[in-house]
């Protein structure tokens, strides 16, 4: 039998197996790896914001979103420097002088017993969840909903991250709870030549759709994945807050944001966003959205 087949095999050739494997049927193109994705006669590149939903919704569905554009490539190589040091080229993250900023020369630093407490609280694994020393708080039963896409699998009520503590409990996910602390440690606080004491938080978990929008799709904050900032208040008692200081100092940290979280959105980016960041960590395929 074998030699049969061997014999069969040598007398087509490799130009007719050639041949017969080019006709062969193949399965059609998967269209996510398409150049571009076309839906309800609207074509979206694979780089346009949200396509990985766009292609999934059904034929003759009307797609509108309310994503920012993606982040820019050199963007993101300058943010990553951040996590090495502070005062990356491209990203000096000193104050504006003269109207546009705060002294901060003009606040008295934390005095040395303030900053070995700090540390120590920082430190210690009392209190902490998620894992992380820093990240203060408690573990809480899971948040159901009857609402479909609402909840939270395995919520966390945090009080402080990085040692700044927040203006109420925030119920959150590990996932931005983490993402938070770490923008805190090396962005914030170094910007603020570690004078912040307090984030000001306008929103963490609620059910509802994004934007309030009705009709819109739930919200990252239904989901325990997001968390709004509306201010930040330093150890003298000073409230920088989005709406009235959008300053240098403010848009160097928010930007330095996109290398942290999923979505980053604030003053400028879609008229819903004037007076705080959202910031989210979204478990959407892709990469980060920033605007």
């Amino acid at each position: 039998m074998r030699a049969v087949l061997v014999a069969v095999l040598l007398c087509l050739g490799q130009e007719g197996l050639a041949q017969e494997i080019d006709t062969s049927p193949r399965p059609l193109a998967n269209p996510r790896l398409n150049p571009a994705v076309v839906v309800a006669g609207v074509t979206a590149a694979p780089e346009a914001p949200a396509a990985a939903e766009v292609a999934a919704q059904p034929e003759g569905t009307v797609v509108s979103s309310l994503r920012p554009v993606p982040r820019p490539p050199e963007l993101a190589e300058r943010i990553a420097a951040l996590k090495a040091a502070s005062n990356a080229p491209g990203l000096d993250l000193s104050v504006e002088p003269e109207g546009e900023g705060i002294d901060l020369a003009a606040i008295p630093p934390p005095s040395r017993k303030e900053e070995r407490k700090k540390k120590r609280e920082t430190a210690s694994r009392k209190g902490s969840v998620c894992g992380v020393a820093a990240i203060k708080g408690e573990e809480i039963s899971r948040i159901k909903s009857k609402v479909q896409g609402c909840g939270v699998e395995d919520p966390v009520a945090i009080t402080s991250v990085a040692g700044v503590r927040l203006s109420q409990t925030a119920t959150v996910d590990c996932s931005i709870a983490k993402a938070l602390n770490s923008w805190v440690d090396e962005v914030a606080q170094p910007a603020f030549d570690g004078r912040l004491v307090e984030l000001q938080i306008a929103a963490h978990y609620i059910c509802r759709s994004r934007n309030n929008v009705r009709g819109a799709k739930i919200s990252e904050h239904g989901k325990g994945r997001a968390i709004d900032i509306s201010a930040f208040i330093l150890s003298n008692g000073t409230v920088l807050t989005v709406k009235e200081n959008y300053n240098k100092l403010l848009r160097r940290i928010y930007k330095a944001g996109c290398s942290y979280f999923r979505t980053t959105l604030g003053p400028g980016s879609d008229g819903y966003h004037e007076d705080h960041f959202h910031f989210d960590t979204s478990a959407r395929s892709g990469g980060a959205y920033c605007r």
